[in-house]
């Protein structure tokens, strides 16, 4: 089947503006212009659009999305190559949410020295971030 930019962007769930965004960073092309010389994708450009975006809801940026693309080939190396940028993404959402808890503790130890303070013109949580 074949869709017009608007089409596409409305059956993947997408801004026409992002379509225009992946084109311009290489991650799309339209199969053809028609006639009007409007851009013209295919079902393939969908699934395309859809691994995109699966991949960027995983965490991997649009490089590392072009990349797994390059790997799409279904031997067992390339198999294994996607496996370890995968585990190398694991690493880093695993960081990310070993931070956020640290940043979640202090933040919630910041409001409860705040809500168990004397009374006083000076606050703790401005105090602490001052220091």
């Amino acid at each position: 089947m074949n869709y017009l930019a608007g089409e596409l962007a409305k059956k993947a769930k997408v801004n026409v503006e992002t379509l225009r965004y992946y084109e311009r960073n290489g991650l799309l092309k339209p199969h053809h212009r028609n006639s009007s010389g409007y851009r013209v994708f295919t079902d393939e450009s969908l699934k395309r659009l859809k691994f995109i975006r699966k991949a960027k809801d995983l965490g991997f940026s649009l490089k590392e999305t072009k990349e797994l693309f390059g790997l799409k080939t279904g031997s067992a190396k390339s198999c294994d190559r996607v496996r370890l940028k995968a585990i190398s993404k694991l690493k880093d959402v695993e960081k990310k949410i070993k931070d956020l808890r640290l940043m979640e503790n202090t933040l919630q130890k910041l409001v409860d020295d705040c809500e168990n303070r004397v009374i006083s013109d000076s606050c703790p949580i401005i105090e602490t971030m001052e220091a």
